[in-house]
């Protein structure tokens, strides 16, 4: 007679393989379509047409200065200008958060087998974001405009984050960093007021982030399904901690001064801008929907999410 605990035993075992089966088959159908629709940017994008004169480099609604008192203040030149300014400090923030991503992904798959669609595709996912990072660096020096760094602070939070996130915390991360810039990044490329080149890197990002987007979220469901409750509760922790970090990181300070603004004011027009506070979290609804869904905006996590201003 087979007892309860066998039973139970066997149910686990089924359900596991199961989990399993349906990740060979995501994997397996997300690496059909990187073989369909995968891009060169050094080829695909034409780097020698100069900018046009008038268009901007970022939909003028996504500046983070846009509707508040200085914005007003400000000329049509200045205004493009930012959003000039304010493209390459996202495309520099892009490059450190894939940097750690990359690293993320190689811990993931560092003891399964490298045979299996799960682990071919995370290779994949890496060398897209290879290409990636090398394209938002291109677009950057193209534009002649400054590298802008994260601060020294989140420079050493990210290297402690990489140290001590667990698989669904890693996978959580990676849908912030993706998911808030691939909705702006949607408005983008088909906007005829952006600059061409601008769009054919977002629209390049966009096609190929799907595919990352779907790996993580799928990934991340099955996790906090098999996690232990202590990782899924750090995971609730550590993912509301990343979002305030996020949400900081995602205005880099010095691109004001560099337009000849007052850092101060400007940073405080955008903290006090309801209109910026809409668009973050008109960015982030997918995102937070999902992670509500599966049992992540919960708790200390929730409070978190919250006063990161990504969460209404």
């Amino acid at each position: 007679m087979t007892t309860l605990t066998e039973a139970d035993a066997l149910d686990g075992l089924r359900d596991a393989l199961g989990l399993l089966k349906d990740r060979e088959q995501v994997a397996q159908r997300l690496l059909d379509s990187s073989a369909k629709h995968s891009f060169d940017p050094d080829e695909e994008l034409d780097w020698e047409a100069p900018f046009e004169e008038g268009k901007w480099f970022w939909p003028p609604e996504l500046v983070s200065l846009y509707d508040t008192p200085l914005w007003k203040r400000m000329s049509e030149e200045q205004r493009i200008l930012l959003s000039q300014h304010e493209a390459a400090a996202l495309a520099s923030l892009g490059i450190w958060f894939e940097i750690i991503l990359m690293q993320l992904l190689v811990r993931h798959i560092y003891d399964k087998a490298a045979t299996s669609a799960h682990v071919r595709y995370a290779l994949t996912e890496i060398e897209d974001e290879c290409r990636h990072s090398k394209m938002f660096a291109r677009l950057i020096s193209h534009g002649d405009t400054p590298w802008y760094p994260v601060s020294r602070v989140h420079q050493h939070l990210g290297r402690l984050f990489k140290t001590i996130s667990t698989t669904p915390g890693s996978f959580t991360a990676t849908l912030l960093g993706e998911e808030v810039l691939d909705w702006m990044q949607r408005l983008t490329f088909p906007d005829e007021r952006v600059q061409p080149l601008i769009r054919g890197v977002t629209r390049i990002h966009v096609v190929e982030e799907a595919r990352h987007v779907r790996y993580a979220r799928e990934e991340l469901r099955r996790q906090m399904v098999t996690a232990p409750k202590w990782s899924q509760e750090f995971t609730r922790i550590t993912s509301g901690e990343f979002a305030r970090v996020f949400s900081v990181a995602f205005v880099n300070p010095e691109v004001y001064t560099n337009v000849g603004l007052d850092k101060r004011e400007a940073l405080a027009q955008v903290r006090a801008s309801g209109h910026r506070r809409e668009v973050m979290q008109n960015g982030s609804k997918r995102l937070t929907d999902f992670l509500d869904d599966i049992g992540v905006l919960r708790g200390v996590g929730r409070r978190l999410w919250k006063s990161s201003g990504l969460l209404a």
